[in-house]
């Protein structure tokens, strides 16, 4: 095999420009033809939920009942607040402030079902939800109960 010399009188290959040209043009080719294969990633329209405030245990409290009978007696939670002849139901209008003060401290609504018996009068169902937004719950519904 014959060995190829060069010759140093002969002037020096120098820097090949061509070999060059050609692997930047490989390596634009390679990134444009990738460019197209960026998936480009959606907005999504949610909050992260911030910090809370974890000194004390929150205390999450249900949905109250408050029963009217048909004779006009008030009870909260199968406990009597107020007699037929008790107008004002100052006793029930004391248990909703403390209920709605609870509500308040653990940062979760107030919610208030008045269930009366089909015969009770609309006047007794009007005092219970006065008094109600009287210390400030506006979350009530109302329910009709069975007679049993």
């Amino acid at each position: 095999m014959r060995r190829f010399q060069l010759d140093p009188n002969e002037g020096g290959l120098g820097f090949q420009i061509a070999p060059m040209i050609d692997v930047v043009f490989v390596i634009m080719l390679f990134f444009m033809v990738m460019a197209g294969e960026v998936k480009v990633e959606k907005e999504l329209n949610c909050q992260l939920p911030g910090q809370v405030d974890t000194a004390h245990e929150a205390a999450f409290v249900e949905e109250q009942v408050i029963q009217i009978t048909a004779t006009g007696d008030v009870s909260l939670n199968e406990e009597p607040y107020g007699k037929s002849d008790d107008k004002l139901l100052q006793n029930l209008r004391a248990a909703l402030m403390r209920i709605k003060a609870n509500c308040d401290a653990a940062k979760t609504p107030c919610q208030i079902t008045i269930a009366s018996e089909p015969k009770t009068k609309h006047g007794r169902v009007m005092d219970v939800a006065d008094a109600c937004s009287e210390v400030g719950i506006n979350s009530l519904s109302f329910n009709v109960t069975e007679e049993e």
